[in-house]
Order: C-alpha cells, then structure tokens, then sequence
C-alpha cells in the first residue's frame, strides 16, 4: 500500500458530502471536476495523500493542492481558478449542455450528433463543439457493435477454456481450432497500380469471382505453430479429415485439447464416433457468440490482412497456393498470443458490462 505524510483530517458536513457524491456520480460533469469530488470524499474517509493517489491514478502532489484548496475555499475551490490569457468564449454551463445533449437525446430526424447540428442547437462553433468532443472522448458518428452470449454454461466454458490458456495440461497440447469459409479466389479486372512515392497503391473495387476454398486451422496455444488445411466445403466430412491430419500431425505420446464452437459440424454424430475411437482427443466448446475467447480467430484476422485483403487470384488452386505460403511463412517464426485475463476477471467485467446494458435499458424505457 502507498504510504504519505498524515494531514490535517477534512471533516465534512451531510451537504457537502452529498453535493461531493452527486458529482463524482454525474457523467455530464467535467471530468475534472469529478475527480476532485472523488479525491476530497477518499481523502475524508482517512486515507493518506499517497493512499488517494493510487487509488484515482494522479500524483501525491495533485491531493495534496486539492487538499489545499478545499481548507481554503470548500466547495467554491473545486473550479479551476481564472487563467491568464483571452477570456473563454465558451463557458462551462454551455460545455455542459453540449455533453449533456451529446449523451441523453438525439437530433431531430437522425440518429446521432454531427458538428454542425450541435453547433445550431446551442450556438456555439462547430470548432468548439470539435474539441469538447475530443476532450470528453466523445465520439458520435462512430458506433460499435455487440452481443452478449445467452448460453446457459457460459460461466463453466469460460473456465474451461480460459484455464487451458493459462494452465494447459501436461503431456498435452492445447489446439484452437475453427475454420474460415468461403474464402474467395478473386481477380481485380484492371491491373494494380503499384505504390509510388507520394501515392499509394491503388486497384479497381470491380473483381472477377473465380471460386471459393474454405481454411481449417488449428492454433497451438503454447508455440503459434498452426497446423492448417483448405477443403472446398465445410462439412462434417471435411471436419474429420482434418481432425486426421491433425492427428498424424501431432506426436502420438501427446493429449490433444481441442478449442472450438459451437458449429452444428462440430458435434455431429460422426465427428463424435470418430474421436470416441481416439481418447487422446479433448473437446472444449466456446460459449455461442463468444468467439473472441477462439485464440484461432486472431490468426484468421491477420492472415486477412496481410494475405487475402489485397490479394488477386485467377484460380482457387492460386488461392490456396497462396494461403500455404502465408501458413509456411508464419510457422518458420511462429508466436503465441499471450493471454492475460483470468476467467474471473473476465467474468467480473462482464457482470459490470451487463448491469451498464441493463441500466441504460432501464432509463430508455422510465
């Protein structure tokens, strides 16, 4: 624990308190401003200068002039004080609403904020509006998506899985497998333009489709290494051929663990009586909608990048000529992905995640 000098105690009033506690809480504040209120109610609970530091990520010396100023001047002293220079244009009750309007309502007839009609809605520049949002993080025009797994074991495969990353087996060899479909053999239909000083490489958003192939990979977890093979479909057929050349792949005397999902190929009948002939094979399933916990995926994404993305192909055949060397080159210097999360830290942000989703569901319906 942070250790620091002991200071004067700051003994607060039932207001002050709850004025502090309502601005820590307030998403719309400054951000700055909270902070302060959180670092006088630490530093009202008894903890030393050194103690809050660490605790609110900020240097002793931060406390210790916030400190000062609420003996001084109390709740008036949590502004910043008048700055030399041009006065503010923009003043903190405007900064306000435009945070407030950017997080709790929409513009009339869109979906989301621009500039330019948040600067008409409070008369403030487009500029202005500009670095409010870069100074809160804001971000309207983008959005992200997700999607929370429904799977009724997911607690039990989230261990599962994340204990094979973290403490694999002995004897053994943990395998992330998943396969990456109708991957297509395409042909731009003008020549590329190669990369020039000043310009960069350009090609034709026009193709030629020329077929499919569909990449089985297996990730070993420990080394890199990935034992990979394409197939034109991805059927159960496919499947247990690959579960062959895995096993002839890996040393007889070796476990093998494999991480999958929960693709119906993968738990049909004759993938099930083909492994019950061949105890040395473990099967792990990934929750549903959760194949981010698949280290194999990461693999998938790189090869896209560096191989498929910009890749022009006349035949499936040179397709998949060109994935083995993409699989040659990267198993001469494979490296792991290290995974650093525990199952129960994994599991503690989600709890925290869902009740964020819940509680904004529940203030959307109120």
């Amino acid at each position: 624990m942070a250790a620091g000098r002991p200071r004067r105690p700051i003994n607060l009033t039932e207001s002050e308190r709850s004025e502090l506690e309502s601005l820590s809480r307030r998403t719309t504040v400054d951000y700055r401003i909270g902070l302060r209120a959180r670092l006088i109610l630490l530093s009202a609970s008894g903890l030393s200068n050194g103690e809050v530091a660490e605790r609110l990520s900020c240097s002793p010396a931060t406390v210790s002039k916030w400190r000062r100023r609420w003996f001084d001047e109390g709740m008036d002293g949590m502004s910043d004080a008048p700055r030399s220079g041009p006065p503010r244009t923009v003043t903190d009750e405007k900064v306000e609403e435009v945070i407030a309007l950017t997080l709790e309502t929409k513009p009339k007839g869109a979906t989301h904020w621009s500039t330019r009609s948040m600067a008409k809605r409070t008369g403030v520049s487009r500029n202005s509006v500009n670095r409010i949002w870069r100074a809160f993080g804001l971000k309207p025009h983008r959005s992200e998506t997700f999607q929370l797994s429904t799977d009724p074991f997911f607690v039990d495969k989230v261990r599962d899985v994340v204990g094979l990353y973290m403490s694999p087996p002995a004897n053994a060899v943990v395998l992330s497998v998943d396969e990456k479909s109708q991957i297509q053999a395409l042909n731009r239909t003008q020549p590329v333009l190669p990369m020039r000083p000043g310009q960069l490489e350009r090609g034709t958003p026009e193709y030629q489709r020329h077929g499919t192939t569909t990449l089985f990979a297996a990730l070993d977890v420990a080394t890199g290494n990935v034992i990979g093979k394409c197939y034109p479909r991805h059927r159960t057929v496919e499947f247990i051929k690959f579960l062959r050349h895995i096993d002839q792949s890996v040393p007889r005397e070796l476990d093998i663990h494999l991480i999958t999902d929960n693709y119906a190929t993968h738990k049909s009948p004759p993938v099930k009586a083909f492994l019950a002939k061949r105890p040395r094979f473990h099967l792990h399933f990934t929750p549903t909608h959760a194949s981010w916990l698949n280290q194999v995926e990461c693999f998938f994404s790189i090869l896209t990048r560096r191989q498929l993305q910009r890749g022009s192909h006349l035949s499936v055949r040179e397709l998949e000529a060109a994935i083995q060397e993409f699989l040659d080159a990267h198993n001469e210097d494979p490296r792991p992905f290290r995974w650093t999360k525990s199952a129960d830290e994994i599991l503690d942000r989600l709890t925290r995640y869902c009740g964020a989703v819940l509680d904004t569901h529940r203030g959307v319906e109120d």
